[in-house]
């Protein structure tokens, strides 16, 4: 006879969002979806994971090491009230993968006494098309729900709907779930600017105020970070 799995603790469920990501470094544009994260739900926690070895960008770019890369998001943390920046993906060492992440975020909580937790991934409408490239996707599409961070639709795309099953983003994203995935839209004002912008300006020694926290940009400094950043 089996033996029965023992039952899941008594309780509500901590409610987490996870933002993964490289953060070489983090941005403004992070800060906008951060906010409109922690507006538009009641998280418990908003987690900002700083992946150790970022396998799909390490392959084809150098990637600046990963406790700068901490420094950097501890100190875009530490202006958004709510958001905490982890190492755990450093901890843990080798390649990152989301769904590793959760599944550690999972097991702490049943190894403490507490029931498993419902995890919002956070991504933008410009990854769905890339999840199926991600580790064991179908793995993580069972164990979190996407939070997908877009600007609202436009009016024309809402008026597409009386003939479309999708509507779009205000930036042409569909506005559906990849097949298999549980996912909620969080509108929120996009701010147009990448990491990849920040570093091309950077080391070409141009300024770039308006588009990285004035504390990120004190720890680049700091740590002497990006050719030509003075």
């Amino acid at each position: 006879m089996p033996t029965p799995s023992p039952p899941e603790p008594a309780g509500t469920p901590e409610r987490i969002g996870l933002f993964g990501g490289t953060f070489d470094p983090p941005h403004l544009g992070h800060v906008a979806a951060l906010r409109a994260v922690s507006t538009a739900l009641s998280l418990d926690r908003l987690l900002l994971v700083v992946a150790n070895d970022p396998w799909q960008k390490s392959s084809s770019r150098a990637v600046t090491p990963a406790e700068d890369r901490f420094a950097m998001a501890q100190a875009l943390a530490e202006g958004i009230p709510g958001v905490e920046a982890s190492r755990m993906e450093i901890d843990r060492g080798g390649p990152s993968y989301t769904v590793t992440t959760v599944e550690a975020l999972r097991a702490e909580a049943l190894a403490s006494g507490r029931p498993v937790p419902q995890i919002y991934l956070i991504v933008g409408a410009d990854l769905l098309a890339e999840l199926g490239t991600w580790e064991r996707a179908d793995d993580l599409a069972e164990m979190v729900t996407l939070a997908v961070v877009s600007r609202p639709p436009t009016a024309a795309a809402a008026t597409a709907t009386a003939t479309s099953t999708a509507t779009t983003t205000g930036t042409g994203h569909p506005r559906t779930a990849p097949p298999g995935w549980r996912l909620e839209w969080v509108d929120g004002p996009l701010v147009e600017v990448s990491s990849s912008v920040v570093r091309d300006v950077l080391e070409r020694g141009g300024r770039v105020d308006e588009l990285v926290p004035a504390a990120v940009m004190h720890c680049i400094r700091r740590r002497d970070l990006y050719a030509g950043h003075r």
